[in-house]
């Protein structure tokens, strides 16, 4: 049993042909998920980093850190905007 996950970026959809097509090779966003994915969470005191053989997972706290800077650095502060940012751009 894995982390709650979305859909592979790589996945082949409808215009254009990937999600990865959407955002800018120089976007901040890329340079968030390659700092967070180095990380051992573990390591650094996330309690739910290593996932439980029991019950629905949860999502990867990877996944949270990443929404959590990327809200920091463009000043969205909210757990409700930053919901409304996720639907709205495609970058988160």
């Amino acid at each position: 049993m894995g982390y709650i996950s979305g859909t592979d970026r790589g996945q082949t959809s409808l215009l254009p042909a990937r999600i990865e097509d959407y955002v800018a090779a120089d976007a901040a966003v890329r340079v968030i998920d390659a700092f967070v994915d180095g990380l051992d969470v573990a390591q650094l005191g996330f309690r739910r980093a290593v996932e439980a053989s029991t019950g629905r997972p949860p999502y990867d706290p990877r996944d949270l850190l990443k929404l959590y800077i990327y809200g920091y650095f463009n000043e969205v502060r909210s757990s409700r905007r930053l919901e409304r940012e996720c639907r709205r751009n495609v970058e988160t």
